[in-house]
């Protein structure tokens, strides 16, 4: 079958969301005039997300349903997208509704003009509180400071790619992912749309700081030596006060000032290299920790339910 248009959401407790996501995304589509399909990844749910999208799959031959054996995430159940995807375009999108269905067309029409990655840009944020619109922007624009990989500022996953830019991200498996970075690091002709996001239609974001956290970590230690160069500076910084250091205390010494005497300043000092030593085996720790999650092997996902055809 000649798919034109592949729709990827991945799903986690969603049940009150997919309604009206399947209405909104089968309306723009049919618009199109073009053949799609809307690939729902269920990421272990627990609400009844996964027997709804059982159901949307039985109404709409459109629907293909890939049902995970367990949670595993959403940045490997885009994963799981990618791989089932037949289409010429690939589309990102989240199934909260806060990406709105109707700027498919908008980035598909970027894709017709010859870009191979079309990414939508927030331009306005509503339903957010000022601490996760305040953080966000902060995450932006660190990653795109510190990272090798220039990573568009204010975009989320939420992005149409081109079939050959989907099959070079189907090569990539390493396990903390970070798919924005990923599709930003193959290259290829890219460009943004930007647009209005949304407040979340129904229930709750599955997103609270101690993910996005997580998140971030995994763009820095995926993109970045920083934080590992970030210790050595530390280090010559250290140096470079003991050097400088050591001939003031002597000369202060035989000049007879009692300024450096006592504990508190010998106390002081210990407290600040052990703590520098500290965080840098830290840094260490996160980035030996991701090379043996990758020796291990495993593979990214387990799929319970797919598609009869093969991905």
């Amino acid at each position: 079958m000649k798919v034109t248009y592949s729709i990827i959401a991945p799903i986690y407790n969603e049940i009150d969301n997919l309604p009206e996501l399947h209405r909104r995304v089968s309306e723009v589509m049919k618009s199109s005039g073009e053949s799609w399909e809307f690939i729902l990844v269920d990421d272990g749910s627990t609400d009844g997300s996964t027997d709804k999208i059982r159901e949307l799959a039985k109404k709409d031959k459109h629907v293909r349903p890939v049902i995970f054996a367990r949670n595993f995430g959403h940045q490997v159940a885009i994963t799981a997208g990618w791989d089932y995807a037949r289409g010429d375009a690939v589309v990102i999108i989240d199934a909260d509704l806060q990406d709105p269905p109707e700027t498919i067309l908008e980035l598909a029409k970027k894709w017709k003009e010859g870009y191979e990655v079309v990414y939508a840009v927030r331009g306005e944020r509503e339903g957010e509180s000022w601490f996760k619109k305040f953080t966000a922007a902060m995450f932006y624009r660190i990653i795109y400071s510190i990272t090798d990989v220039k990573i568009p500022v204010d975009t989320g996953d939420f992005r149409l790619m081109d079939r050959k830019v989907v099959d070079v991200l189907k090569q990539m498996k390493e396990r903390h992912r970070f798919p924005r970075g990923m599709s930003a690091w193959v290259g290829f002709r890219q460009i943004g749309v930007t647009y209005r996001r949304a407040a979340r239609v129904a229930g709750v974001t599955k997103y609270p700081f101690s993910k996005m956290l997580k998140l971030a970590l995994n763009a820095i230690t995926g993109f970045s030596y920083f934080p590992l160069q970030l210790a050595t500076y530390f280090g010559f910084a250290s140096a470079g006060i003991s050097v400088i250091a050591i001939p003031v205390v002597i000369y202060m010494r035989i000049m007879g000032s009692g300024a450096f005497f006592g504990q508190a300043s010998t106390l002081i000092a210990v407290l600040f290299f052990g703590g520098v030593q500290l965080i840098s085996l830290g840094v260490l720790g996160e980035y030996i920790g991701r090379l043996y999650d990758e020796a291990k092997g495993r593979p990214l996902y387990i799929v319970r339910e797919a598609p009869e055809d093969q991905k």
